[in-house]
């Protein structure tokens, strides 16, 4: 035994933070379990707010193939090791993180609280955890940067129809102190989404999540006069937006309600690039100076492609579930696209429930993760403060999880630490 003072560890100053005022009477802001977080965000959103956040792709059957992959891969803690002292830290691209987890891209956050994006990027500066800032953001990159002072954050790029603004977003990212570029690849077009579908609700035809759009003087200076025919409608069915909600927005941006009109269906004629193909990613490196990740990679033969084209990063993702019923979990791809990465930083997304999800994951092969809707059902529920709680329990689990596996780093953490595994 020793009588040295144990160092503060964040697992152990969180639970302190629950427990000491619980003797009180008080209770944490936000459910720490992770089905009951869903549960009450489920609740505190309106029912299109739901099923835009909550929901995925057909049945839903890749969504729960991404928990069960977590579910079936096990730790194998070791005991009588010094723990006492843990460094959860990782480095990306030059950048030390104090975790290895970043906030990932989830656009139109104006659907869970008025202060969206913003109220992400505060609780990331203040939590020093990274941020993927979206492409569908409801605020502008520029606006959540000024409030992150030098905390890391990277931008997501979906490839629109037109170079010349997706030159300018790149600019602009670049100028907003962004340190790399997450290409998302599996949303060329939008995925088949019952939830959604049932109501009748996409949040980019009522002029939300356009943030970035609506932001850039390029998309400003090709925004028709009206609304194009050819834009605005599908197999004869005339797109109408809500007039509040266009009216609001417009004001927002200083633009008239038949420009936000024509903003819309500039954005709907633009939007998608299902003709993406490999030689864009090569011609993306005189586009930006920034390290580029692609994010959407599953297949091992995808992840040599990326590696013979010279990219800096991947991230292996089925979008949380949202894009190919019945495809495979990101979990389960992951150790073949590592291998076929030769060396590429590998992430992943879609399923991170947990602190215990982000130390399998590591031990897999990936460098950290992408954390997705939980941060948001914490937004949902309360806030900033919300999203921060979410966060500062994920630091504490993974934490947690750390030392009690007889672990006292994050690149410990390898095949041999689950069961079973080599």
């Amino acid at each position: 035994m020793t009588d040295r003072p144990e160092p503060v560890a964040p697992g152990r100053l969180r639970q302190m933070e629950i427990y000491v005022p619980g003797a009180g009477g008080a209770r944490p802001l936000v459910p720490v379990a992770p089905a009951a977080l869903e549960a009450k965000a489920t609740r505190a959103m309106k029912a299109e707010a739901a099923a835009y956040i909550v929901g995925g792709a057909g049945t839903e059957a890749t969504m729960a193939a991404n928990r069960a992959a977590f579910d079936r891969h096990r730790l194998a803690p070791r005991v009588l090791r010094d723990v006492s002292r843990r460094d959860l830290s990782v480095e990306l691209f030059g950048r030390r993180h104090r975790a290895p987890f970043l906030l990932a891209p989830i656009g139109v956050l104006e659907l869970v609280h008025p202060e969206a994006d913003l109220a992400v990027a505060r609780a990331a500066a203040v939590e020093g955890i990274g941020m993927v800032f979206s492409n569908q953001a409801s605020v502008a990159m520029e606006t959540c940067a000024a409030a992150m002072a030098d905390t890391p954050r990277w931008f997501q790029l979906y490839w629109s129809s037109d170079d010349a603004f997706v030159r300018s977003l790149l600019e602009r990212a670049e100028k907003s102190g962004c340190e790399a570029i997450v290409v998302t690849l599996d949303t060329t077009l939008l995925g088949w989404r019952p939830r959604d579908l049932d109501l009748g609700y996409l949040p980019f035809l009522r002029g939300m999540g356009l943030a970035q759009y609506l932001s850039d003087p390029v998309f400003r200076r090709q925004i028709p006069s009206d609304p194009p025919a050819t834009a605005t409608q599908v197999r004869g069915f005339q797109i109408v937006s809500t007039a509040l909600s266009l009216r609001r927005k417009g004001r927002e941006f200083g633009l008239s309600m038949n420009r936000m009109r024509a903003a819309v269906a500039h954005f709907v004629a633009t939007y998608s690039r299902p003709d993406l193909t490999w030689e864009d990613i090569a011609r993306l490196r005189d586009m930006t100076k920034l390290p580029i990740i692609l994010k959407g990679i599953r297949h091992a033969d995808d992840a040599r492609m990326a590696r013979e084209h010279g990219i800096d990063g991947i991230v292996v993702s089925n979008h949380g579930g949202r894009q190919v019923d019945g495809e495979g979990a990101t979990l389960d791809a992951l150790p073949g696209v590592v291998e076929s990465a030769e060396g590429v930083t590998v992430l992943l997304d879609s399923g991170i429930r947990s602190g215990s999800d982000v130390a399998k994951a590591l031990a897999l092969g990936a460098r950290a993760v992408l954390l997705g809707r939980p941060y948001v059902y914490g937004l949902a529920i309360a806030g900033e403060a919300g999203a921060r709680e979410v966060i500062r329990n994920l630091i504490a689990e993974f934490d947690l999880t750390l030392a009690l596996s007889g672990l006292t780093s994050a690149a410990e953490l390898n095949p041999s630490c689950l069961t079973g595994m080599p």
